[in-house]
């Protein structure tokens, strides 16, 4: 039987999840983490797709985007992120099967105080695990990013992540014009 077609909103921001199969620690270590967000960095650019915040733990990934009005855009990143990072792995780890568990999971975010909390969630998924005791401990989430914008090679959209915020500028906070 074929697949549900999946429920879109148009412009509408959006929290991604993507298991490892069988909840397996296949991203444990730096390299393979490192790996993701290159390959995250490379799809958005291609895509065009704004990231807001993301994370990558050691068996799943949070992120949270807005889309650019095109039905395809989230569903082509998604499709280019993990199979670059499963291909990858697997050739490397002489590995085969699968590595991600299922589909990636969008759920549909209002930009107001429900996204505020999506991003906090976002951040504090490690804390929560008790992996760190403070989401800057953790280098492979935007929480450092956000914190430190990145004048080059930035993954989040900071000027939209503060329109959705309600913040007029970002340059009393961090120095950015």
């Amino acid at each position: 039987m074929p697949r549900a077609k999946r429920f879109y909103i148009p412009g509408c921001v959006w929290h991604i999840t993507h298991r490892c199969h069988k909840k397996e620690f296949l991203l444990k270590f730096a390299r393979d983490r490192n790996r993701w967000l290159d390959f995250l960095f490379r799809a958005k650019q291609k895509y065009g797709l704004e990231v807001l915040n993301y994370i990558v733990t050691s068996n799943h990934i949070h992120l949270l985007v807005s889309d650019n009005g095109n039905r395809d855009t989230i569903p082509k990143l998604m499709q280019l992120i993990a199979g670059q990072t499963a291909q990858e792995y697997n050739i490397r780890k002489k590995r085969r099967g699968a590595y991600w568990e299922d589909r990636y999971h969008a759920t549909a975010i209002q930009a107001d105080t429900h996204l505020a909390s999506c991003l906090i969630y976002i951040d504090m998924n490690m804390v929560r695990t008790g992996v760190v005791s403070h989401p800057s401990e953790w280098r492979w989430s935007g929480y450092n990013e956000i914190q430190n914008p990145k004048k080059r090679y930035a993954i989040l959209n900071y000027r939209r992540l503060m329109q959705f915020l309600g913040f007029e500028s970002y340059t009393l906070r961090v120095g950015l014009t």
